[in-house]
Order: structure tokens, then C-alpha cells, then sequence
């Protein structure tokens, strides 16, 4: 999912092909662990219907639960993507709030494969304990690229990390709720939703 880097035709190349296998075998772990059950498939398995070896599968994850984290990872990247690119004169809260909405298009778009997932995490004791939303490693990183649309240094502002925050549990229920099909016209609702950021900066 995730586009390549590279800084020149041949390292372009090489790491389009790393990111095609890298995704490939992802999809593969993904079949498995709907099929199975994430706790009832080993790195060997997905080693095996991916026919690579496990020294490649370690080239690409740290762990068959690194291949879990994969869509909230790049789910992220849209998000501090669109952050980055956001015009500067825009208000934080806007900013935030066509993020989601971005990230609402792609959640939509990928209901059933993010719903399967969903299930593989619920179905599992030890996922449940660890995917509970966004990371705060990953939250912070949203927060630093808030503030330095700004061109300030230091901390950001608690209004700042309070926005973040507000938007991430608004879209971490809507996602809830959009999955388990309680909403009618999802991307209205994510927006009416995380439009209510602004009582945070008033």
C-alpha cells in the first residue's frame, strides 16, 4: 500500500520490488490469519504459502504481529501526509478535520478487508490487548507535524495535542461504528463527528 522510496532509477527499482514482495507477503499473512486465525498461523505458514524463506519474511517484519500493525501504520501515513501538505494559512481544526475525512474515504473504500482484520484482532487475546487504537509514538508524530506547520520550536500547545486527540477518538468510534454497521452514510457522519474539534479551540 505504501508508495517506494528511492533516490534514483536503480534504487527506485530495487525498492519498488521490495515494497511489491513486502506487500505481497503481507497479503499473504492476512489470508491466513481470516482463514485461521492470527493465533493458529506461525511465520512458517506464511513463510510457506508465500513460498519464501524466513530470513525475507524478516527482511520485511520484525514479527507476524508487525504484519497486524501494517494498515494502522499506513493509515497514519495518510494522515501526516496530508497534514504536510495542508496550506499554511489553513486552521489547525480544518486540518485535522479533512485529514479524517481523508482517511474516512480510504476506510470506506476498504470496508471489508479493514472488517476482517478487525475480526482476526477481536478473535485474539493477546491483539486485543495491543490494538486499541493509535500508538502513542504515532500520536505524537501527528501532533509534531501540527505544530510545525506553525515554523515554531519547542513543545506544541496543549490545544495542539488536545486536537489530535480529539480527533483521533472521534475517528477511532466512528471506525467502530462504521464497521459494525451502525452508519448510515459514513463519511457525513465522520465529518459531523470530527467537526465538533472546534469546541476545543474556541
Amino acid at each position: 500500500m505504501a508508495e517506494p522510496e528511492g533516490s534514483g532509477p536503480i534504487t527506485g527499482l530495487r525498492d519498488l520490488k521490495r515494497e511489491r514482495n513486502r506487500v505481497l507477503t503481507a497479503e499473504t499473512a492476512w489470508r491466513l490469519f481470516i482463514q485461521r486465525g492470527y493465533d493458529n498461523v506461525t511465520v512458517a505458514d506464511i513463510c510457506a504459502a508465500a513460498e519464501i524463506a524466513p530470513r525475507t519474511f524478516h527482511r520485511y517484519f520484525a514479527s507476524k504481529e508487525d504484519v497486524i500493525g501494517e494498515p494502522l501504520r499506513y493509515m497514519t501515513s495518510l494522515v501526516s501526509e496530508h497534514i504536510a501538505g495542508a496550506p499554511a494559512g489553513m486552521p489547525d481544526p480544518a486540518v485535522l478535520r479533512s485529514a479524517m475525512h481523508k482517511l474516512g474515504v480510504f476506510v470506506v473504500e476498504h470496508r471489508d478487508w479493514l472488517g476482517a482484520l478487525r475480526t482476526v484482532i477481536q478473535n485474539s487475546a493477546h491483539l486485543r490487548e495491543g490494538h486499541q487504537g493509535v500508538p502513542p509514538e504515532r500520536e505524537q508524530e501527528i501532533i509534531a507535524l501540527l505544530a510545525a506547520r506553525h515554523g515554531t520550536s519547542g513543545e506544541p500547545s496543549w490545544q495542539q495535542r488536545l486536537q489530535v486527540a480529539y480527533a483521533v477518538t472521534a475517528f477511532r468510534i466512528w471506525h467502530d461504528e462504521f464497521l459494525r454497521g451502525k452508519v448510515l452514510d459514513p463519511l457525513a457522519q465522520l465529518d459531523e463527528m470530527v467537526a465538533t474539534i472546534e469546541l476545543t479551540s474556541s
